[in-house]
C-alpha cells in the first residue's frame, strides 16, 4: 500500500497486474520462455539493465526486495494510473496510458504481436489497450472474490 501511495494509483489495480503477469504465483523468479522476461511485472533484460540490475538478479530477489524495482520502473509514469488499463499500460506499453481503450497497442505480422497474441481476446489480428486490461480485470475481479479478500 505505501509504495502505491508513492506512485498514486489503486493497490489492487498494482496487485491485479502483478498477478497476471506473474501467473497468480507473484514469484520473482517467474520467467517467460519466450521473451526471457522476468519477474513481478516481466521485466525485459533491457528494462532491468536500464535500473541498474539484471534478469539474474531479479529473479533471486524476494518479492519485497523486488518491489523496489518496481516502484523504479513505475515512478516516471506516477499520477497518471487513472484506471486499471493505464495502470497495466505503464507496464506493457507505456505510450498507451491515457488513450482511448480502443488503441490498437499491436497488429498481427509484427513481433511485438506475435509475443502478446494472447491478448487479441477477439482473435482479429489486433491487440487493443482494452482488450489487454481485459486480462488484468479478470485477475481483479478474481481477487476480490469473497475467499480470497482479507
Amino acid at each position: 500500500i505505501v509504495l502505491s501511495k508513492r506512485i498514486g494509483c489503486d493497490p489492487s489495480h498494482l496487485m491485479a497486474a502483478m498477478a497476471f503477469e506473474s501467473g497468480e504465483t507473484f514469484a520473482p523468479d517467474k520467467r517467460n520462455p519466450s521473451s526471457g522476461a522476468t519477474g513481478l511485472i516481466q521485466f525485459m533484460r533491457s528494462t532491468a539493465e536500464g535500473l541498474g540490475t539484471s534478469l539474474e538478479a531479479l529473479a533471486q530477489m524476494s518479492q519485497v526486495q523486488q518491489l523496489v524495482y518496481v516502484e523504479k520502473y513505475l515512478a516516471p509514469y506516477a499520477g497518471r494510473f487513472g484506471s486499471l488499463s493505464d495502470m497495466y499500460m505503464a507496464i506493457l506499453y507505456p505510450a498507451a496510458i491515457g488513450k482511448p481503450e480502443a488503441s490498437v497497442l499491436f497488429s498481427s505480422g509484427t513481433k511485438a504481436y506475435s509475443q502478446n497474441s494472447g491478448l487479441d481476446v477477439n482473435g482479429d489480428g489486433f491487440v487493443t489497450k482494452g482488450e489487454a486490461a481485459s486480462k488484468v480485470q479478470a485477475e481483479l475481479d478474481k481477487g476480490l472474490t469473497a475467499g480470497l479478500v482479507g
